[in-house]
């Protein structure tokens, strides 16, 4: 089902529990698929001597696809034209992680319409830990 811009106001938004009770396993599969071994990510003494951790933690990059999935679920696979987020704070492993995305601006450009949105990924303590903007094509 697609979106359309006449039913869209700002405000509306979409929420979506992307991780939950997000485990070390999860972490190391994104090292691999990413080549991303950096050793504050799956080793715990490392992160906790040398980086000053209380434990290894994901990929600022895995919380941004997760976050990604949820808005491709809410505006629909090829419909993104931008998304950027920047980092908060760490994701530890058994975090919860919930991606809310806030309609800002229904727009019409060169004959097309698009929204604009406000994005934001919190943990299980309501803690924002990855923030950013999307912006998506959707049908009149």
């Amino acid at each position: 089902m697609a979106l359309n811009a006449s039913e869209l106001n700002e405000g509306d938004s979409f929420s979506e529990v992307v991780a939950e009770d997000l485990s070390r396993t999860q972490i190391v599969q994104y090292a691999g698929a990413s080549g991303d071994y950096n050793p504050l990510h799956s080793d715990e003494v490392f992160a906790k001597e040398v980086g000053g951790y209380p434990t290894v933690f994901a990929h600022g990059m895995l919380s941004m696809g997760m976050t990604g999935r949820m808005l491709t679920n809410y505006v629909g696979d090829g419909r993104l034209t931008k998304f950027g987020v920047r980092f908060s704070r760490q994701v530890f492993p058994g975090d919860t992680l919930t991606a809310t995305a806030t309609v800002e601006a229904v727009r019409e450009e060169g004959g097309e319409h698009f929204i604009d949105l406000a994005v934001s990924t919190t943990n299980q303590k309501d803690e924002e830990v990855v923030k950013g903007s999307a912006s998506a094509r959707v049908d009149a």
